[in-house]
């Protein structure tokens, strides 16, 4: 699966720890960043997901550090579909600063209804992440 989209994060003090390195646990926040604007590329929203009863809570996530990014770093964060299962999805990220891996990972996502009961992806959330 392909379909890779791109956004870009500059990093903000609040996001550094007391060396101005970007502290460790926001990389994570970074993927949700990417993931966000990946499912935006597609023409679908989160609150849309939300609206229509669906959620969509990671199960498991993985992270790889292999350099630090730092205060005022603009950062590039690629997100591709790594597969799609009947009711769980995993999202692949790398994190990249001046073209230069400094992290990679991924999160898996099951999908829920508003009942908080495993379902299969509804069409609406399939199509694309099928697509990718």
């Amino acid at each position: 699966m392909t379909n890779k989209h791109v956004t870009y994060y500059r990093v903000i003090y609040g996001d550094c720890d007391s060396m101005a390195i970007l502290y460790y646990a926001n990389y994570l926040r970074l993927f949700e960043i990417g993931r966000t604007e990946w499912l935006r590329a597609q023409g679908i929203t989160y609150r849309e997901v939300e609206s229509r009863g669906y959620f969509l809570p990671s199960t498991e996530a993985y992270l790889k550090y292999h350099k630090p990014a730092a205060y005022d770093d603009m950062l590039a964060i690629e997100t591709t579909v790594g597969f799609v299962k009947r009711a769980s999805a995993r999202f692949d990220y790398i994190i990249a600063l001046e073209g230069e891996r400094i992290a990679e990972g991924y999160t898996i996502h099951a999908c829920l209804d508003k009942n908080d009961q495993i379902v299969r992806f509804p069409d609406f959330l399939l199509t694309p992440l099928k697509g990718a």
